[in-house]
């Protein structure tokens, strides 16, 4: 396979997008893929939708804190940091199963070794503009109605595929990991091609 550059948005509080994102990270263990990570937020995708549920609604107040934090690091601190914050966030909420964020954000930078007064952007709207700009540049591409993860690569013609998922619950490792970076880019590369889907059956899995 020729290399290939994925750029790849996700919010770190959703367990699908870190189930994909863990199984990137094996991708490109065993392909020539090198992964650019960027943030989105649930919080500015559902802004609005009343009809959420409430415990929903609960969850993307908290969502602000995260992707906040990860976009006053990432422009202090470089592009560089939002895959380890990132990584250290999901990894205490998903596999942690700890859901109190603001605990979660200063035990993260702590990890990450980043100064612990960028936990102060969890209730700050001084980055949203610059979250806003991150979140539709790798959202508006993949077309509405579609969800996250967002994944962009370059297509066969020059022009960026962008397309949401896959969506798994189990994380492929080593081959199995390719084989579905493969399949994923031979259904997201042909221009007619738009969907295909099943119903989930099973939650996430972390391990």
């Amino acid at each position: 396979m020729a290399p290939v550059t994925a750029d790849f948005w996700f919010d770190p509080i959703c367990p699908f997008a870190w189930g994909t994102s863990r199984w990137m990270l094996g991708v490109e263990k065993v392909r020539p893929v090198t992964v650019r990570w960027h943030v989105m937020s649930l919080s500015v995708l559902d802004a609005g939708r009343d009809e959420l549920p409430e415990s929903y609604r609960a969850l993307l107040d908290l969502g602000w804190g995260p992707v906040r934090v990860v976009t006053a690091a990432r422009l202090a601190h470089g592009e560089d940091v939002v895959l380890p914050l990132c990584t250290a966030m999901g990894t205490l909420i998903h596999p942690g199963g700890n859901n109190a964020h603001p605990d979660v954000i200063v035990q993260a930078l702590a990890e990450v070794g980043l100064p612990a007064d960028l936990a102060a952007a969890v209730s700050s709207t001084d980055h949203d503009e610059a979250l806003r700009v991150s979140h539709h540049r790798g959202m508006d591409p993949r077309g509405r109605g579609c969800r996250h993860p967002v994944i962009h690569v370059p297509g066969a013609d020059g022009q960026t595929v962008a397309f949401f998922g896959p969506v798994i619950t189990r994380i492929p490792r080593g081959e199995a990991a390719a084989r579905l970076w493969g399949g994923t880019l031979l259904v997201a590369g042909p221009p007619g091609c738009f969907e295909i889907k099943r119903t989930r059956t099973e939650d996430p899995m972390f391990d």
